[in-house]
Order: C-alpha cells, then structure tokens, then sequence
C-alpha cells in the first residue's frame, strides 16, 4: 500500500539526538527544495515577459504581487492541514488522517474557485489601487485574468502538499514542485514567442503548470485515501472544521503579511535609494528565509505527529533539537548575510549609494538571523500543535508593537539600518518572546487525536 510505503520509510525512529537529526533532516532537506522551487514561476515568468519591453514587465510585477499576495494569504490551507493530518496520523488512525487531507482540499477547491472569478473581475480595481499607467495597467489586467484560472490549482497545491508534510512526505512536494517549475517555463516560451499571445500567454502558461501540479498532487493524496478507506465526497462537517482551524492561521498570517506591507511603505517614504537599497535586502533575507522555513516545515509535522501518539518526551526532544537547528542554521546564514554583503550586494546594483545603504542593513539583518531561525522554528512547533488561536492573538500583539517602531524611523540616510533594525529587531524581537513564553509551559501540547 502507498501510505504503508511512505510511513516504513520516514516514520519517527526513536528520541535520541541523532535520530531526531535524522527525522528533522529527511522533512527538512526536501521541503526547501519545493520551497526554492515554487519562486521560479515569477523568475521564469519575468525573464520572459522582459523581453517584450518595459511596459510588459512593470505590468507583470503588479499583478504577480497581487497574485503573491493572494496566495500568500492562503497559505493557512497547508499549515492547518499539516497539523491536523500528522496529529491524527500520530495517534494511529491513518483514515482520518487522509480524510483530514481530502476534506482541505475540498476547501481550497472552493475557495480557489471564488478567489479566481473575484480576481478576474476585480482584476481592473486591484490593479488601479497601485496607481500605475494605463499602458502598464493594461498589461496587469490582463496577465491577471490569464493566471486567475491557476488559482484553484495553486490552492490544492497548498492543501495537498499540507497533507503530504502531515504524512511525512515532502519528497513528492519537491518532485511536482520541480517539474511543475519546468513545464511553467516550456510553456511560458512556447504561448509567449511561438503562439504570440505576449504577457497573456505568460499567464496562462503559468496557470496550466499550476493546475497540472494541484492534480498532481491531488492524485497521490486521493490514491492514498482510497487505499486506507477514507471518503473523497465533500464533507460539509469536514470542510467547516478545517476552515475553523486555518482562520486563526489566516489572521497570524494577516499580521506578518500587514508587517511586510509597512515596511516597505516607510522604505518608500525614505526615497528612491532607500527604496532600492530595501528591495535588495528583502529578496537576500527572503531567500535566507526559505531554509529556516524548512526547519519550522520539519517541525510542524514531527511536533503534530508526537503528540497525536501522545509521546510528550519526543515533542521536548524536537523542541529542542530544532531550536538548534534554527539558531545554527540562523547564524551560518547571519554570517553570510552580514558578512559578505560588501562581496555580493554590487551583483544586485551598480549604485554605490544602493550598495552601500543596502550593505548597511544587511549587516543588521545578518546580526538579527540567529533569532528570526528561533522565531521561525517556534512558529512552526506552535502550527504543529494546533496552537493556531494564540499565534493569532500574537500576530496581532507583535504587529501593534512593530508600528510605532516603523513610523519612527527618520528620514536621513541612515533610515534603512534603522528600519531594518525595527523589523528584523524588535518585531523578530517580539515574536520570539511571545512564541518562546509559550513554549515553555504546557498548555500548547494538547496530545491525542
């Protein structure tokens, strides 16, 4: 049976270090790679769409950051899912489990479907609230439409990847992931320059490779579904409860998303230079992020499962563990970060005042990596338990505390160091303090099913 091979292979080996090293690393090394290859989509789709000229490109960073935007939002479908699945994995019942998963994806069905006829029609109004030119808004409207089909594909992506971390399996996430990156970039290609559709064919290329990779990935979960027994009929009951257990996961994530979102208003604020110098520093700290991410993925399927089989010792064990982890992994990458921005900022800018500005920041957020690895891996131990209302409650607490740190940054040329050191300082600072106090008692670890 499929889930009877997936489970002899990766199942939890016992509580001594090295084999919760192994553990964490089996999860941990191959979600990164899916997390790595889900961003080629938008490198793919510019290095495309750049070459039809200005106009097209600009168009295509609007909506692709509407669409990221949109999806971001939704990533609760994959958090909530990951926990439910592995808990209710780890405490023997394997139908429910796959169960869980089938009913989340009966969710991100529906809700794709909506959020892709909303998208379509509002494509015209989301697209004018970011005041662009009518050339340009021209071309977003209609790389929107194009790509909002893929939204239903994207959202069973989230949900049945979600399930597959749930099951321990974040190998066949990488292998769609990577193929699905692929055939994005072949048809990309094929509808842009051979058909002739321009930025239209970018999108619809991308919203077939999106919705190749939903079925994909719907597949394996259906197969294992069928082969332990579990319904694959729309369960109301089902639906709604994974719907309750992903708000709270949505507003945590409406915090960080509201976070991101004011940053880049205050380094808009600064001027151009510090605008550049910020775009720069957040795709180098956006990058350092998807390893940490992998840890906190690692974490939230091994926590939910220990606890779903109620072995408390095994959820401390993995507590700590990945908390090193994360440290480590946070301070390698701080090095990098700090260390060599001076080497790799120019690859970025020729500037010297966007490099320097830039290398300045990055210096702050290399000293404060350590801590985002903490936070992150925290984060993830805290989605494994289902601990989803408290990450709400200090999202929002965390958030309120950033703003008025934000708006205080003043505008000199330090501005950026300063900003940064407000993001990656104190709201960092914050979410590992609330997350860390949680962590330390016991009430997050409710175990059984």
């Amino acid at each position: 049976m499929w889930i009877e091979e997936r489970l002899a292979g990766i199942s939890p080996v016992g509580h001594t270090p090295l084999g919760v090293d192994r553990q964490i690393l089996v999860l941990a090394v191959p979600a990164l790679g899916a997390l790595v290859a889900e961003p080629l989509f938008v490198l793919v789709d510019s290095a495309v769409v750049g070459h039809l000229g200005t106009a097209p490109l600009a168009g295509l960073a609007l909506a692709s950051t509407i669409l990221i935007t949109v999806i971001g939002l939704c990533v609760f479908l994959a958090y909530a899912t990951t926990a439910a699945v592995a808990r209710r994995l780890g405490s023997g019942d394997r139908t429910g489990a796959l169960q869980l998963g089938v009913d989340g994806m009966w969710l991100a069905l529906g809700l794709g479907a909506v959020l892709a006829v909303g998208t379509w029609l509002a494509a015209p109004w989301l697209v004018g609230t970011l005041g662009a030119s009518d050339e340009v808004a021209t071309q977003a409207v209609t790389y929107l439409r194009w790509s909002a089909p893929g939204l239903p594909g994207m959202l069973l992506v989230l949900a049945s990847t979600g399930a597959l971390r749930g099951l321990l399996d974040t190998r066949t996430p990488l292998v769609v992931a990577s193929l699905g990156a692929l055939g994005n970039a072949i048809l990309n290609i094929l509808l842009v320059y051979g058909v002739g559709m321009g930025i239209a064919g970018s999108g619809l290329g991308t919203a077939v490779a999106q919705v190749a990779m939903g079925i994909a990935l719907s597949v394996v979960v259906v197969r294992g579904a069928r082969q332990v027994g579990a319904a694959l009929r729309p369960a109301a009951g089902g639906i709604l409860a994974n719907a309750r257990a992903g708000t709270p996961l949505l507003v945590r994530t409406l915090s960080l998303r509201l976070a991101i979102l004011l940053t880049v208003v205050v380094a808009t604020s600064l001027g151009p230079v510090p605008l550049a110098a910020h775009q720069v520093v957040s795709a180098v700290w956006g990058l350092a992020a998807f390893a940490l991410d992998a840890l906190a993925i690692a974490a939230q399927a091994l926590v939910g499962h220990a606890l779903g089989a109620t072995d408390v010792p095994l959820v401390r064990a993995l507590l700590r563990r990945t908390l090193q982890w994360g440290v480590g992994a946070g301070a390698l990458l701080g090095l990098v970060l700090g260390g060599l921005a001076w080497l790799y900022v120019p690859l970025f800018t020729s500037s010297d005042s966007v490099q320097h500005t830039a290398a300045a920041a990055l210096v702050v957020a290399g000293v404060t990596m350590p801590m985002a690895g903490w936070t992150f891996v925290l984060d993830g131990v805290l989605i494994g338990a289902g601990d989803g209302r408290f990450l709400a409650w200090a999202g929002i607490g965390t958030f309120l505390v950033y703003v008025p740190c934000a708006l205080a940054v003043q505008h000199d040329d330090a501005g950026l160091t300063w900003l940064w050191a407000a993001f990656a300082g104190v709201f960092m600072l914050a979410r590992a303090v609330t997350t860390g106090l949680r962590a330390r008692g016991t009430r997050w670890m409710i175990t059984g099913a």
